[in-house]
C-alpha cells in the first residue's frame, strides 16, 4: 500500500509538466471532447505502467536491497532533472483519429519511458510492489492529466509552468539524495 501512495503523489508531480498531459490538453482543444481524451490517455498511462510493473517484477529479484534504493535514487534524480526544463508541447497531428483514439496513442507514444513510468517502475523494485505502484502511478498520472485537460489555457500554463516545475524537481531532488543516501547507508 505504502508503493501505491508512493507513486500515486510521484506521478501526480511528474506529469503537471509531462508532454503526456500537454498533449492530452491539445488534443481535448482540438476535438472539444475531454472526457474521451481523459479515458484515452488513462488506458495509455494504464499501459505504460504496466509495463513498468513487469519489468519491476523482473528487475527487483535482481538486485540487492542497496541496489534498488540506488535504483530509485537513479529515478528520483531523473525526474528531478525532466523538471528543470519546460517540456515542449507536443506537434499536432491525429487529425483523423477521434479524440478517445489519438489520446491513446499520443499517451503510449508520449508515456513509454516518460518520468512517471521510470518512478513507479522504480518505486516497484524498490517495494516489490510493482502492481501496487503501477496502480498508484496510473491514478496519480490520470489525475494530472485531467487537470490539465480541464484547466483553462492561463491555468494550465501556471500547473505546468516554472512555478509549479521547479519546486517539484526540487522535491524531487532532495528525494533522490536521501534515496541514494539510503542506499550508501549513510543514513
Amino acid at each position: 500500500m505504502d508503493a501505491l501512495m508512493a507513486a500515486l503523489v510521484a506521478a501526480l508531480a511528474a506529469q503537471l509538466s509531462d508532454r503526456v498531459g500537454l498533449g492530452a490538453a491539445a488534443i481535448a482543444g482540438r476535438t472539444g471532447r475531454a472526457g474521451a481524451v481523459i479515458l484515452g490517455t488513462a488506458l495509455a498511462l494504464a499501459i505504460a505502467n504496466a509495463l513498468a510493473a513487469g519489468a519491476a517484477a523482473v528487475i527487483a529479484p535482481l538486485l540487492t536491497p542497496n541496489a534498488r534504493a540506488l535504483f530509485l535514487a537513479l529515478a528520483l534524480g531523473s525526474a528531478a532533472l525532466g523538471g528543470i526544463g519546460a517540456a515542449k508541447p507536443p506537434r499536432e497531428g491525429g487529425g483523423r483519429l477521434g479524440p478517445f483514439t489519438a489520446a491513446l496513442v499520443s499517451g503510449l507514444a508520449l508515456g513509454l519511458g516518460d518520468r512517471s513510468q521510470f518512478l513507479a517502475g522504480a518505486i516497484g523494485v524498490r517495494s516489490g510492489a510493482g502492481i501496487f505502484a503501477a496502480t498508484g502511478a496510473t491514478i496519480g498520472g490520470t489525475v494530472a492529466v485531467a487537470a490539465l485537460v480541464l484547466a483553462e489555457p492561463g491555468l494550465r500554463r501556471v500547473l505546468a509552468g516554472p512555478m509549479v516545475r521547479l519546486p517539484l524537481a526540487a522535491l524531487f531532488a532532495l528525494a533522490a539524495i536521501a534515496a541514494a543516501l539510503s542506499a550508501f547507508r549513510l543514513i
